[in-house]
């Protein structure tokens, strides 16, 4: 009997309702619109898909195959197919057999390219600028980042005959394709368009009333929510948190105003402003965060509470005056985030079996030291949830409080009432506390009443800025804290690092560099080892990192290590004694993280370098 063919509208293929091989032929033959190669497949420009057509699966059949739909599920959506303009993909969803997400893995299969998870994927307004957005919307494409030698686009029809090469031409570069849902890429699209024109639509007005006065910029911000200044700035902030950035710099080039975001511990730039914008831009931020906005010259702090996309965000906010103007450095808390606890911190199961046992005791210091940004407040946070319970009164002192607890006591500095950390400490003595957290231990005296603390029944947590676990003692000694009070009030000091983890939808295994691998091997790495990272995907924005894990050293102090210190022992005393009774430094950790392919040489150099 005569083969049926329908046209496979969700792949651009040929497909058979009888599931019965296609018509081989040396020949293309024509079906509807699109030419049809020998083995029953749409012809696809050589660079829109790196899988030879010859060999590419059928769409049907790899959703059989990987039991996203049945054979019967199938012939049923390939006999509604027949006389209409309906793709198959469109029927079988609509049918409720299949859902966007198993179609576009499906489609990946088949093209042999990457699925976008454009939910977690950033956008870079350099490679949107590359597309029109006409282009854009009629090729379902959004471009995603760029390097030197291409772009990555996210695609929802890899089938679309010609569509990488159309991408090229638009765009003047070539396009790398990943796929994604329909309905993501429309969402990105809009998200990527309407920012972009929308930062542009205010930059233009705002010069051009620039112009109308004559006069430069204006001395004073409007505030309307018109005003493009006020529009520049709702922006930044709304990129800043699609991007889940920690930290936002505006910074005057003298030539331009670049705005970075920092995601994972890295700057990425994200937006470039005209010089002109500069000074109003800090007055609108400034106004927001109920700051002097005459003072130019002397750095200033200050707080805003506001909601963006749903989440409830608590911004501090500092400016200082470089040789270019005002910079203005965001930091962005979002209270809606959730917390991690011990078991997800990161730490090894023995290391955090150790420090479970600490933060219940009943009394004395537990410390997390480390650098701005190294996860330090996440980890106290963590330990809070751990120990809280109705029969124990837990207090904090912060600055500020950056996540509230409805079931914890917590005061927020306010140096201008003259609640300072020492001051907010002595209160909540008087309060009848079973634990407290110190938010930083900055100065002699918060460091004095903390360990009196520790010394008279209650347990303390608290963070202070040092390179590692072992100098964080060295820091108290430095600070005139007499080292038998420090001796017997510490329980144990982490030292913690937050360090970027490799992109798993891009992994792929690479040779390091000469002093990646002499400095792997100089710390003690294994021999042999395997060595992947992330080759930059559009998931990652082409970083090759997507997320941060921490890296942990849990100092206990045993009898042993309270007799060196006591004795004001060098560190390197302190430190050899800590490892012989079982500390992992933080390097070995690190190199662990490697050896698992979690992270990559380069990273840990970057983060760590601990000689």
């Amino acid at each position: 009997m005569a083969l049926r063919r329908t046209k496979d509208r969700a792949s651009g293929l040929v497909t058979q309702s009888s599931g019965q091989a296609a018509r081989q032929s040396e020949e293309p033959v024509e079906v509807g619109s699109d030419p049809v190669v020998a083995n029953g497949e749409a012809a696809a420009s050589p660079a829109s898909t790196s899988v030879d057509t010859a060999t590419r699966e059928l769409l049907g059949a790899i959703l059989v195959g990987e039991a996203l739909v049945t054979a019967e599920q199938l012939e049923a959506a390939l006999e509604a197919q027949l006389g209409t303009d309906l793709r198959l993909g469109e029927i079988l969803i609509s049918s409720g057999e299949l859902d966007e997400n198993q179609l576009t893995k499906g489609l990946a299969k088949q093209f042999g390219l990457r699925v976008a998870s454009l939910a977690r994927a950033g956008v870079d307004p350099q490679a949107v600028a590359l597309l029109d957005e006409g282009v854009a919307r009629s090729l379902q494409a959004v471009p995603l980042s760029r390097t030197s030698a291409d772009v990555q686009v996210a695609v929802a029809d890899p089938a679309r005959p010609g569509l990488a090469s159309q991408l090229e031409e638009a765009m003047g570069v070539p396009a790398v394709l990943s796929v994604a849902s329909l309905s993501e890429v429309e969402a990105a699209i809009e998200r990527a368009y309407t920012t972009s024109s929308a930062v542009t639509d205010a930059v233009r007005v705002f010069e051009a009333r620039a112009i109308e006065r004559g006069t430069g910029p204006a001395p004073t911000v409007e505030v309307d929510a018109s005003a493009p200044v006020v529009q520049v700035v709702a922006t930044i902030l709304a990129q800043a948190v699609r991007d889940r950035a920690s930290d936002v710099h505006i910074e005057p080039m003298g030539d331009r105003v670049r705005v970075r975001n920092r995601v994972d511990g890295a700057l990425h730039e994200v937006l470039s402003l005209p010089q002109s914008m500069s000074q109003a831009l800090v007055s609108r931020i400034k106004i927001m965060a109920d700051m002097n906005i005459v003072e130019r010259r002397r750095p200033q702090d200050g707080q805003i509470e506001t909601v963006i996309d749903g989440s409830e965000l608590d911004i501090r906010v500092s400016t200082t005056s470089t040789v270019n103007g005002e910079k203005t450095v965001l930091r962005i808390l979002d209270k809606a985030r959730a917390l991690y606890d011990v078991a997800t911190l990161g730490m090894p199961p023995d290391t955090a079996a150790i420090y479970q046992d600490i933060i219940r005791s009943p009394y004395g210091m537990v410390v997390c030291a480390g650098p701005t940004g190294s996860g330090k407040t996440t980890t106290l946070y963590a330990s809070l949830m751990a120990i809280n319970s109705d029969e124990i009164n837990v207090m904090t002192v912060e600055d500020p409080v950056e996540y509230t607890f409805s079931t914890i006591n917590q005061i927020g500095i306010h140096e201008a009432a003259g609640i300072t950390f020492a001051a907010g400490l002595r209160s909540i003595l008087r309060q009848d506390p079973d634990a407290i957290l110190v938010g930083e231990i900055r100065d002699v005296e918060t460091a004095r009443i903390a360990i009196q603390a520790a010394l008279t029944g209650h347990f303390v947590l608290s963070t202070i800025h040092a390179t590692d676990a072992t100098s964080a003692l060295h820091r108290f000694l430095d600070m005139g804290i007499e080292s038998f009070l420090l001796a017997s009030s510490m329980l144990a000091v982490v030292g913690q690092r937050l360090i970027r983890r490799n992109c798993t939808e891009c992994i792929a295994e690479y040779e390091p560099s000469t002093e990646d691998l002499a400095f792997f091997e100089r710390a003690g790495g294994k021999p042999g080892t395997t060595f992947v990272h992330g080759v930059g995907c559009a998931v990652c924005s082409n970083t090759g990192f997507s997320g941060r894990i921490g890296v942990y050293e849990v100092l206990k102090l045993s009898n042993e290590m309270r007799e060196l210190v006591v004795r004001n022992a060098p560190v390197d005393d302190i430190r050899k004694l800590a490892v012989e009774q079982g500390m992992i430094p933080l390097r070995d950790q690190a190199l662990r993280l490697v050896a698992e392919g979690t992270t990559t040489v380069a990273e840990v150099m970057r983060t760590i370098y601990i000689l």
